[in-house]
C-alpha cells in the first residue's frame, strides 16, 4: 500500500491528549500515527502573540532540520478536523528510559548525569535536577538556545528506543526577547564542540536562503532577525550561555 499524502489525505482522530495545555490530539492518516495541535485549540497567552503557537512548531522543525540532528520530529502545517493546525509524527518512547530525572542528591552518579540544581519535594525531602550527558541531550540544548525554547519541559524530551532523543512541543519558541526556560542548564559554561558550531553555521547561512524564505511564513521579521542574532552570539562566545533575562531559568511545572 502506498503511503498517505500527508498534507491532503484524511486525518482521523482516535483520541486525546489530556495533559497539553492547549487542545492536542493523537490522529491517523491512513496507517499514520500523528499528532495534531488545531489552531483553535491554542490557549490566549500573555507574551505570545495568539493564533501563532502551530507555526512556531512548524519553525521549529525547519531549523532542526537544518541543524541536521533530527531533534524535532517531522512537523507540517494541513486542515483537520478542526481547521488547521500543526501535525507531527508521532514518536513511540521507551518507558524504561528517562533523559531528565530526579533523584536524591547522595545518589547522583559520579558520570553520565549532569547535575542541574536542587530542590525539596512535596515531602519536604532534598532532590536533585539532574539529566543524561550525552551528545542527544547537548545537540538538543544548543538547538533550543537558538530557538529561544521558553518551555523545555522534562516530558518534552522523548526517549527512544535506540538512544535517540527527541524534543516535542515547540509552540514556546523564536520570541524576539529571552525566555529561554529549561532543564538542560548541565553544560552551563562549557566549551561548544566542532560539530554544534558547525550545526550553527548551517542555521545562520540558511537564514540567508530556503530557510529565511520558508521562516518568513510562519515569524514575524522582528523573531527572525532575533534568530539570527542569537545563531551569531552564541557562535561567537563558542560556549553553552547562562540564563539571561527576567525569565525563571526552568519551566514549570518541570514535568
Amino acid at each position: 500500500m502506498p503511503a498517505p499524502d500527508l498534507v491532503t489525505a484524511e486525518l482521523t482522530l482516535t483520541g486525546r491528549i489530556t495533559t497539553a495545555s492547549n487542545a492536542t490530539f493523537l490522529g491517523s492518516i491512513g496507517e499514520v500515527v500523528v499528532v495534531y495541535k488545531p489552531i483553535a485549540g491554542e490557549s490566549p497567552l500573555w507574551d505570545f502573540p495568539h493564533g501563532t503557537l502551530a507555526h512556531r512548531e512548524v519553525a521549529a522543525y525547519l531549523v532542526s532540520q537544518l541543524f541536521g540532528w533530527d531533534v524535532v520530529p517531522h512537523t507540517w502545517l494541513r486542515d483537520g478536523p478542526m481547521g488547521e493546525g500543526m501535525v507531527q509524527l508521532w514518536q513511540e518512547q521507551d518507558p524504561a528510559q528517562s533523559a531528565v530525572n530526579l533523584m536524591a542528591p547522595d545518589h547522583v552518579p559520579e558520570t553520565g548525569w549532569k547535575h542541574v540544581l536542587e530542590g525539596r519535594d512535596e515531602n519536604g525531602r532534598m532532590v536533585a535536577l539532574v539529566h543524561e550527558d550525552s551528545q542527544a541531550l547537548r545537540r538538543m540544548a544548543v538547538f533550543d538556545v537558538v530557538v529561544n525554547n521558553a518551555d523545555r519541559k522534562g516530558d518534552h524530551i522523548l526517549s527512544m528506543p535506540d538512544g535517540h532523543r527527541h524534543g516535542v512541543d515547540h509552540g514556546l519558541t523564536f520570541h524576539r526577547d529571552p525566555k529561554l526556560r529549561t532543564m538542560l542548564w548541565g553544560w552551563l559554561g562549557d566549551a561548544l564542540t566542532t560539530d554544534e558550531r558547525d550545526g550553527i553555521s548551517r542555521v545562520s547561512e540558511g537564514l540567508h536562503g530556503e530557510l529565511g524564505r520558508n521562516l518568513a511564513d510562519l515569524l514575524s521579521a522582528d523573531e527572525i532577525a532575533s534568530l539570527a542574532a542569537r545563531c551569531a552570539r552564541l557562535h561567537w562566545a563558542g560556549r553553552f550561555p547562562a540564563p539571561g533575562g527576567e525569565m525563571p531559568a526552568v519551566p514549570w511545572p518541570l514535568f
